[in-house]
């Protein structure tokens, strides 16, 4: 599977974005989601962009099975949010049929953002692109825990 590693100054951008979100201060719509480690049980944080469709917020890992994605895959469950405000919820992978319309909506939303990495996709993919790359771009749905 598909996983496009962060250099060392994306990873240091993540860092000084991941604490002013743990402050509860969201650039472009950024949250903190913090899951168990699947190996050590450890609790990870990163910064993430929460896309909500119709009253469902949705993950999407742009770059592939990352380490938050597997993470997620293997827990189950995840906190969202700043250090005073986490909320738990349930988080469950998507299928890949069902992807193309999230990963439209997030490229709508974070092209800008993530164009360097989203499996050569933009916001005007035919739709059989976006099926094309939906099995290696992991997607989940949050629900109440």
């Amino acid at each position: 599977m598909r996983y496009d590693k962060p250099g060392r100054l994306a990873r240091a951008g993540s860092a000084v974005i991941r604490w002013l979100a743990e402050a509860g201060i969201s650039i472009a719509g950024t949250r903190v989601l913090r899951v168990a480690g699947r190996k050590t049980g450890t609790p990870r944080a990163v910064v993430v962009n929460v896309l909500t469709v119709d009253g469902t917020d949705y993950l999407v890992s742009p770059r592939g099975n990352t380490q938050w994605a597997r993470n997620v895959r293997a827990a189950g469950v995840v906190q969202i949010g700043p250090r005073h405000r986490r909320r738990t919820r349930r988080a469950g992978e998507v299928a890949d049929a069902a992807k193309p319309a999230v990963l439209r909506r997030y490229l709508q939303r974070w092209y800008w953002e993530v164009k360097g990495y989203v499996a050569g996709l933009t916001p005007d993919s035919t739709e059989a692109e976006l099926a094309r790359a939906a099995p290696s771009i992991p997607v989940f749905a949050l629900t109440p825990e």
